[in-house]
């Protein structure tokens, strides 16, 4: 039994040396997580020390210590090119650029904004930059040299400013005849006929005005006298007299300017459909196929 116990335990200890002598230990001062996460060194060739630069993809115009197609061993026998074609490929010598004359396009840093482009409403700023270095022999090229951005012109005109914050409250055109119907029976009329009549008041005439939408809510799509209020579609409103008012200078609330400012407009029937739309033209008549869609209340 003895020499039975004895073989036993060599047998294990020759198991356990071999097991030592195959494991690798880590190098002084580093850990299996960095040797793991070593980074490979870059390889040290260069252009000039070589005397070669070379144009387009040329596979000879190559630094390496080993030979072709041997197992590179050493991180140091990484070959590199000085080829022009490096640039793109990413396998250049260290002092390619420097070596063989490759400039990057420097440019400025970027200059202070423009004033906006208009007085009134949406305009556009600019600012623009400088080429310090124009690139040569392949270099990285020039980036834009000009940005954009928008704006809003704040010096307008009382007038304007108001009707560019106002906000249109419209309803279908069918309800222009109602509107008649009752105005008859409508106290508001008997007692503009008991104070003396606006000389103003009484020179306004109807007019109408072509809207393009600009934007609209999900509800716009609910009823079918409202579907033309989708975005991109172009929409005529009536101003009847009995819309226009003193404070706006005897014209409907909302009804824009000529300048195609975006205003906003919102549904009496539907409150949920609202938008913005922007003024495309006025005249006396609506230019619609359909005549008017829309009314201002």
């Amino acid at each position: 039994m003895s020499k039975v116990f004895v073989k036993a335990n060599l047998a294990l200890w020759l198991v356990w040396v071999l097991v030592l002598t195959l494991t690798p230990e880590p190098a002084t001062g580093q850990s299996d997580d960095d040797l793991e996460n070593e980074i490979p060194r870059l390889s040290t060739g260069s252009c000039k020390k070589s005397g070669m630069c070379c144009p387009g993809r040329d596979s000879s115009c190559v630094i390496q210590k080993a030979k072709p197609n041997a197992i590179i061993e050493d991180l140091d026998d990484i070959p590199c090119y000085c080829d022009h074609a490096c640039l793109n490929i990413g396998d250049c010598c260290g002092d390619f650029k420097a070596a063989c004359g490759v400039f990057d396009c420097h440019v400025s840093s970027w200059g202070s904004w423009t004033p906006c482009d208009v007085d009134c409403g949406n305009g556009v700023m600019t600012r623009t930059r400088a080429i310090i270095q124009e690139p040569r022999n392949g270099g990285k090229p020039c980036p834009s040299l000009m940005q954009k951005r928008g704006c809003l012109g704040t010096r307008c005109q009382q007038s304007i400013r108001s009707s560019i914050e106002e906000t249109a409250i419209i309803l279908p055109a069918e309800y222009s005849s109602r509107r008649r119907i009752t105005e008859g029976s409508d106290i508001t009329r008997n007692l503009r006929l008991r104070y003396l009549k606006h000389a103003e008041k009484e020179r306004a005439k109807p007019y109408c005005v072509e809207f393009e939408v600009v934007r609209s809510t999900k509800a716009c799509k609910m009823l079918e006298s409202l579907l033309t209020l989708r975005e991109g579609s172009r929409v005529c409103t009536l101003c009847e007299p009995e819309a226009q008012r003193s404070y706006a200078e005897y014209r409907c609330v909302g009804s824009g300017s000529t300048n195609g400012f975006s205003t906003r407009f919102s549904s009496l029937r539907e409150p949920s459909c609202h938008g913005k739309w922007k003024h495309i033209h006025s005249n006396s008549t609506c230019s619609c196929i359909n005549g008017a869609d829309f009314i201002f209340i």
